[in-house]
């Protein structure tokens, strides 16, 4: 290497390359490439590493010397992105979060091969271009698959990193979270592709390479095998040159080095051009009049008789607002842990609460139903009167915190953790809620917050103001509070409307239409009551007129791509050879030759 005037990149491309010779090493690299996007979220909120966090992850993927190694990488590395992004469930699920993560790290194996695809070797102007779309396409498949409640849901979809920069907000609100994450990925393959190409020029990935430059012929670690030229999006079919024929790596410089550093370039340009169209002619919301509403976050109450406690205390601090001129005022999840069919005194209660403060309360019942069997999640409006008669009944639980996943199989994670000794039951609707005074509100429960078809339907359904009761009091001391709390930012920017996230623990805090933060946010350590003024919307978002319409885009970009690749095998497949009639042949006589 220290022909390219620098013997330091000669001394650590070996060394990089007998550590991912080790599939233990290479393993291990993978994993924690895989886990770097996690910093991009709360607490840590590193949104800007967001844009860079892939990269190294790529850069290893496309080194892979087979396509099966390239799925290793993939699948290991979603491994680590799992547990990184839910390392808060280890304490109550223990070893099934790195099992669960194990199996949901699969869904990235795919993903790990069509990098090396698109990005091995130097990768040529049509397969750079390819794989801007592709590999953010790949990755959103991933991200739909994984979203499915059964999965675990939604949680940790890249595009929610950004929930604190305007113009990421801007763009969900014309392709939901889904836009986002694919323009995230799209930058970060950028990136990759620049680097691929300084690395080339640097001569970082060997002293010659074919005149044709095979995926997987060089890397920025090191050596790794062709496994084939010819493609649908680059040359046509591999030549390997004789030796004399073979370049240097400086001589490529001006020939081949460009098309992965423009494309990246390109792609970059592409991302910020979308940014500023989305800014500048995407609808905002028109302001139409404010509402207030209270927050009550009673804190972190355990022990004996701790539903008493927890009651006792909501009621102190919903009793201290009154006077304040108030439209709402919302409990946090499992606020009540009494059915108020079954206890009409706790209704009673809560109807005095509503007369003193001047407006209905929204509590949430964590109980078992005198009226239908099992114990529900519900969403239930409560007003001067008693219940006004709405309620919503949660529908997507969470697996193994609610409900076990196929019980009879996967019953045993109870004996290894917190896991739910009982099954929750489902409601069957989404709930609109008339709150009084002309506003309707569309309440979630928990991590349905996560969910972006959930508040795109509440708003179509006529919500003015969506609200999330939640309770994430066993994660206290991780980065679930502030993660769980950030998902409120998008999903007011999606639909246009703003968002109360009201817990018991914290952290609560409140989203007006276009995202941005109301007032101060409650934290982990608060035991209070706080009023918002929240500016309400109207008018349809993009997102809520066509939904997630770049989710049905990227399908169609794998799906044209599979039928490129699949063209580009039955190109190259030999063609059998036709076979004239048999040759008839002369055996000589030895009684009568000649014949």
């Amino acid at each position: 290497m220290a022909q390219f005037g620098d013997d330091r990149w000669g001394r650590l491309g070996p060394r990089a390359e007998r550590l991912l010779a080790s599939r233990r090493w290479r393993g291990g690299v993978a994993v924690v490439a895989g886990a770097l996007p996690a910093l991009a979220f709360p607490a840590p909120s590193l949104w800007w590493f967001a844009y860079v966090a892939l990269v190294p992850w790529m850069l290893l993927a496309r080194t892979a010397p087979t396509g099966r190694r390239a799925m290793a990488d993939g699948w290991l590395g979603g491994l680590g992105f799992m547990i990184a992004v839910h390392h808060w469930l280890l304490p109550s699920l223990h070893v099934f979060t790195v099992v669960i993560a194990a199996l949901l790290g699969l869904l990235w194996a795919p993903w790990g091969w069509l990098v090396r695809r698109l990005l091995g070797g130097v990768p040529t102007p049509g397969r750079a271009a390819v794989a801007l779309v592709a590999l953010p396409s790949g990755w959103l498949m991933v991200e739909l698959v994984r979203s499915w409640e059964g999965f675990g849901g939604p949680w940790g979809l890249l595009g929610s990193s950004q929930w604190q920069l305007t113009p990421a907000l801007r763009l969900a609100s014309v392709g939901g979270v889904w836009l986002v994450s694919a323009l995230v990925v799209a930058v970060n393959v950028g990136v990759a592709l620049l680097i691929v190409a300084w690395a080339r020029g640097r001569g970082l990935t060997g002293d010659a390479v074919d005149a044709g430059s095979a995926p997987g012929s060089g890397s920025v670690f090191g050596h790794g095998s062709a496994f084939g030229h010819g493609s649908a999006f680059g040359h046509g079919s591999r030549m390997v040159a004789p030796k004399s024929a073979l370049l240097p790596t400086a001589a490529l410089r001006t020939s081949a080095l460009p098309a992965p550093a423009l494309a990246g370039i390109a792609g970059l340009v592409a991302v910020a051009l979308v940014t500023i169209a989305a800014w500048a002619w995407a609808p905002r919301p028109e302001a139409a009049g404010r509402v207030r509403v209270a927050v009550v976050q009673p804190g972190v109450i355990n022990g004996i008789a701790g539903a008493e406690k927890r009651f006792a205390r909501e009621e102190e601090l919903t009793r201290s607002l009154a006077g304040r001129d108030l439209d709402l005022v919302v409990w946090g999840e499992s606020s009540v842990g009494f059915d108020l069919a079954d206890r009409p005194d706790v209704a009673r209660r809560i109807a005095a609460l509503s007369r003193e403060v001047g407006a209905d309360i929204l509590v949430n019942v964590d109980a078992r139903r005198s009226d239908r069997p099992g114990i529900f999640k519900s969403s239930v409006l409560v007003g001067p009167d008693g219940p006004t008669g709405d309620r919503y009944d949660k529908m997507r639980l969470v697996p193994f915190g609610e409900y076990i996943p196929a019980r009879s199989l996967l019953g045993w994670a109870t004996s290894v953790g917190k896991a739910a000794g009982e099954d929750r039951r489902r409601g069957d609707r989404q709930v609109v809620m008339d709150a009084g005074h002309g506003l309707r509100v569309g309440p979630l429960v928990c991590f349905e917050s996560a969910f972006p078809d959930m508040s795109r339907q509440l708003t179509r359904d006529g919500a003015r103001l969506l609200l999330a009761q939640s309770a994430t009091s066993s994660f206290q001391a991780s980065w679930a509070p502030e993660q769980h709390a950030s998902l409120a930012a998008v999903r007011a920017a999606e639909t246009g409307r703003p968002m109360v996230h009201a817990t018991l623990t914290g952290v609560s805090a409140v989203h007006a239409a276009d995202g941005s933060r109301v007032g101060t946010p409650l934290g982990t350590s608060a035991s209070a009551a706080e009023v918002y003024d929240v500016p309400l919307a109207r008018g349809t978002t993009a997102y809520v007129r066509w939904g997630a319409w770049p989710v049905h885009g990227a399908l169609l970009v794998l799906v044209a791509l599979g039928a490129a690749e699949g063209a580009r095998v039955l190109r190259r497949r030999p063609v059998p050879e036709r076979r004239g009639p048999r040759a008839r042949t002369v055996h000589g006589s030895p009684v009568r030759p000649g014949r």
